[in-house]
């Protein structure tokens, strides 16, 4: 008999019953962009399981830079949306305040779907 390991996500779109259990935090992300763009919905984080315990602000920056000590090279944005869910944002409310703070001049990414704050 095998043992499957369970995913740390499950992402769901509440619209439409649709959910998933995603390989990777950042396949939290690509979920989200391909049912966004077939049907407009947002979806949400239903299950996250951290090995930590995120920063308890709602503050992006802050999310971010208590991150950043775990990870090299940025932050996988599939975990900020993971940690910014433990505070009530669905995937696509991350998505766009991460844009909001980028424009800013907050945020890099140094590297591809990964996020560090300056």
């Amino acid at each position: 008999m095998t043992h499957q390991q369970q995913s740390a996500f499950t992402v769901a779109c509440r619209e439409c019953g649709v959910d998933a259990e995603p390989d990777s935090a950042n396949e939290i992300v690509g979920f989200y962009r391909r049912h966004n763009r077939q049907t407009g919905h947002d979806v949400v984080l239903t299950r996250v399981d951290l090995e930590f315990e995120p920063p308890a602000t709602d503050d992006l920056v802050t999310v971010i830079a208590g991150l950043e000590n775990r990870y090299e090279n940025g932050v996988p944005i599939g975990i900020v949306a993971a940690a910014m869910s433990e505070r009530g944002f669905s995937v696509g409310e991350t998505l766009d305040e991460i844009y909001e703070v980028r424009m800013t001049g907050a945020l890099y990414e140094p590297r591809n779907d990964h996020l560090a704050a300056f």
